[in-house]
């Protein structure tokens, strides 16, 4: 895989994330959801901390501030090394495959490092009301920015039956997270890496001998 489409596959991730970010940032409230169909919903919130929404401030004595700095500069750090081995990976002609699923992955963690060091200081609060993009009044700073989430499938959302044990009358729903065209990025690049793993890290792509190099196989 060449380095022109690598940058073109990078280009159009980054470029529906962001498009949808910014519609769903400039279009709902926090918190609103559209039904798209019954498993299928827009839900728009905002991820201030790390996968899952945990925070570094709930396992260590430290400010929520100092926390979200903290894991900007990590993510800071982490696209730099993502995008070192997909450069390198290019430029030893590796396999397409590791090439296809690194691309995806320095997207989608570009994406989100987007909007943990922009959207701070480009939107203001969603809050109550739909946020403004270049507002006079941001809702944070530089490095502080929250990542904005929106696809939500809601596959299996009911009620345990009341004859079950210890779960019976609860309710159970199964898909809660709601992620973004990043996240989706970077799961399909890791799940292309560990379904893939034979393929993306054996030989290296195949390279058209030159003329030179064929004669010398021949002596």
């Amino acid at each position: 895989m060449s380095i022109k489409k690598s940058v073109l596959l990078i280009f159009l991730v980054l470029l529906i994330d962001q498009i949808s970010k910014i519609y769903i940032k400039t279009h709902f409230v926090l918190g609103e959801s559209y039904e798209v169909f019954e498993w299928f919903k827009i839900h728009f919130i905002e991820n201030s901390g790390a996968a899952w929404g945990a925070k570094l401030n709930d396992f260590l004595p430290i400010t929520e501030n100092t926390a979200k700095l903290i894991l900007t500069v990590f993510r800071l750090f982490a696209v730099a090394g993502i995008g070192y081995w997909l450069y390198d990976s290019i430029k030893k002609h590796f396999s397409t495959t590791l090439i296809l699923a690194v691309s995806l992955i320095f997207a989608g963690a570009l994406g989100n490092i987007i909007d943990s060091v922009f959207y701070g200081v480009l939107f203001n609060e969603s809050n109550g009301q739909v946020a403004t993009m270049f507002s006079d009044e941001p809702y944070g700073s530089w490095f502080f920015g929250k990542v904005v989430d929106m696809l939500y499938f809601p596959m299996i959302d009911t009620t345990w039956p009341s004859w079950v044990p210890f779960f019976g009358g609860k309710n159970f729903s199964f898909f809660d997270p709601v992620f973004n065209i990043a996240d989706m990025a970077i799961s399909t690049g890791v799940g292309i890496l560990l379904v893939f793993n034979k393929k993306a890290f054996g030989h290296k792509s195949e390279e058209i001998p030159t003329d030179e190099s064929a004669l010398q196989e021949n002596e």
